[in-house]
């Protein structure tokens, strides 16, 4: 007794199909007399104006990639130019004292933040009766130090939002920790608030901010005290 032969499935006219390229070139008519159904408005269509359609579709698709490509290229152009005038900024100061303000005033400009605050500790004496080395108490500075990147979310009340000019109005806070090059303590901490509470939301990506860090550090440390160099 012979076995039955199993019913073709789709899969078998696909796998057939694929594997025969010139099955369209041999049967060329069938092209115009498969009809599909458009996905616009549902009305039937040849096989060959469906691809076309996917074909548009498809190229829409790549023109949107471009234009948000386009788009993010700029975004990051600009955000890079603010950066480099800030660093201008930065070495441009004469005067050691002026620093933290020059820090803080024109990341306010340059980056539209509406609030920003600093503060450094450990400086040497002849910095140590200005404002900005004064009022972190030990644990704002066991905290900054606690920080391996920069804190970035609400306002839970914390200490540093105190050295706000309106701590009310900061909805959101980035805390970034000032380090000398790779030491593991703190010598300050930025602080940059918003009324936004998405302006700093807590998943937001902290790379950039780390680059302020490290480039405000490196402006700051004419504050800090003169080692001497060792001697043999």
């Amino acid at each position: 007794m012979t076995q039955p032969i199993p019913p073709i499935t789709e899969d078998d006219i696909a796998q057939y199909l694929a594997n025969s390229p010139d099955f369209f070139e041999r049967h060329a008519g069938l092209l115009a007399e498969v009809q599909l159904t458009s996905p616009h408005g549902g009305r039937a269509v040849s096989l060959q104006e469906r691809q076309a359609e996917m074909l548009r579709e498809k190229i829409k698709g790549l023109e949107l990639k471009a234009a948000e490509m386009v788009r993010h290229g700029k975004e990051n152009t600009a955000i890079a130019d603010k950066l480099q005038r800030w660093t201008r900024e930065l070495l441009m100061v004469r005067e050691a004292r002026e620093v933290p303000l020059v820090v803080a005033v024109e990341l306010a400009s340059q980056f539209m933040v509406p609030q920003v605050a600093i503060k450094v500790w450990g400086v040497a004496d002849a910095f140590a009766g200005e404002a900005y080395a004064q009022g972190a108490s030990e644990d704002v500075r066991a905290f900054a130090s606690s920080l391996t990147a920069p804190y970035c979310g609400n306002n839970p009340g914390l200490e540093a939002a105190q050295w706000l000019a309106d701590p009310s109005a900061a909805a959101s806070l980035a805390l970034i920790p000032l380090r000398a090059g790779a030491a593991p303590q703190a010598f300050g901490l930025l602080v940059l608030a918003s009324a936004d509470p998405q302006r700093f939301a807590p998943d937001m990506g902290t790379d950039f901010l780390e680059r302020i860090g490290e480039l405000a550090s490196a402006a700051l440390a004419r504050l800090r005290p003169v080692v001497p160099a060792a001697t043999e």
